[in-house]
């Protein structure tokens, strides 16, 4: 006979899970509003006139990398424990890519 192990009391199991997972939504709901919120912005900065071109591009990247920020770390649970390993990956990855750039944008610029 397999030996299954249950919780002593497993209303409160399911109470606790239910709370956790009501919480991990709402957490959801928030960033994806916010990432509409960013995006509409982002519309708002391009398609106004009175800003000018070297102000909108760092803008639009800066409002970029909050978006990837909150997409790696709610939507992709980055935010939970064990996942320690594929953020340091992900972090390499991004610094390998952000030094590449600046690497290239040295050379061609100097």
């Amino acid at each position: 006979m397999a030996n299954k192990q249950t919780p002593a009391n497993p209303s409160v199991d399911l109470n606790y899970r239910r709370k956790k997972n009501a919480e991990e939504m709402k957490f959801q709901v928030i960033s994806f509003a916010l990432m509409i919120f960013l995006t509409f912005i982002a519309f708002i900065a391009i398609g106004f006139e009175g800003i000018e071109i070297p102000f909108k591009v760092p803008f639009i990247i800066l409002l970029a990398v909050v978006q990837v920020i909150f997409q790696l770390f709610y939507f992709m649970h980055m935010n939970h424990k064990g996942h320690e390993t594929p953020k340091l990956f992900i972090f390499s990855g991004i610094f390998i890519a952000a030094i590449t750039v600046l690497t290239f944008s040295t050379i061609i610029w100097w």
